[in-house]
């Protein structure tokens, strides 16, 4: 018996908060000299497929903008966090960003490219990004942490967000964080494509919102 994936074109938000947690229990690896990152960068680019992400310290008074503080790039099971406000931006690192061989997937990557090239200018090589595609199955949903609830069931905590990125060492939790949201790009991707190949789902419209009428 054929059994059909439920997506919705728009998650209910509300029901996020219910769903079980998933995050990254893979290794972590912290990336803080420009040898380390030498090393993992030639790990990686021995992979068939890559998904990325970045986080920047928050910034609390308008018009202040900080840096990309991290860099991160997860497999399956591995995950490097590249310390950028340690390392800034070495050759391997440029390297990474500009190679066109190797699958890497990213969400609304744009902006991170934008971010990443304030720390120094380089060649973007050849990424996919999760935004551009998601609407081939009907879906609306742009963040990630709705998109991965719709597609898995499952809720990624979004608590460490707005924490230091920049601190002298990083948290157990902030590490799983920022690990389990390049991580959740793989996962992504190869669902949505075996979704798109095979056509086992079936998309449903959320109910949409009552207008709220106002009184003239």
């Amino acid at each position: 018996m054929r059994i059909l994936k439920v997506l919705w074109n728009k998650y209910d938000k509300k029901k996020v908060a219910d769903l079980p947690r998933v995050q990254f229990e893979g290794r972590i690896f912290i990336v803080q000299t420009e040898a380390e990152a030498d090393k993992a960068v030639k790990y990686l680019l021995s992979q068939s497929l890559l998904g990325f992400d970045t986080e920047s310290r928050p910034s609390f008074r308008v018009g202040e903008v900080h840096p990309v503080a991290l860099l991160q790039v997860a497999t399956h099971d591995t995950c490097f966090l590249f310390r950028l406000n340690r390392i800034d931006m070495p050759k391997s690192v440029l390297q990474l960003l500009g190679d066109k061989k190797v699958k890497k997937v990213a969400l609304s990557w744009h902006d991170d490219i934008q971010r990443l090239q304030q720390r120094k200018k380089f060649k973007v090589g050849e990424f996919f990004d999760l935004q551009s595609h998601v609407g081939e199955l009907g879906i609306e949903d742009m963040g990630l942490q709705k998109l991965y609830a719709n597609v898995f069931g499952e809720k990624i905590s979004k608590g460490k967000q707005l924490s230091n990125w920049e601190a002298d060492v990083l948290t157990e939790s902030q590490m799983r964080y920022a690990a389990t949201d390049a991580w959740a790009c793989v996962r992504l991707y190869e669902e949505l494509e075996r979704l798109k190949q095979t056509q086992d789902y079936i998309l449903k419209e959320a109910e949409p919102k009552p207008e709220v009428q106002q009184e003239v």
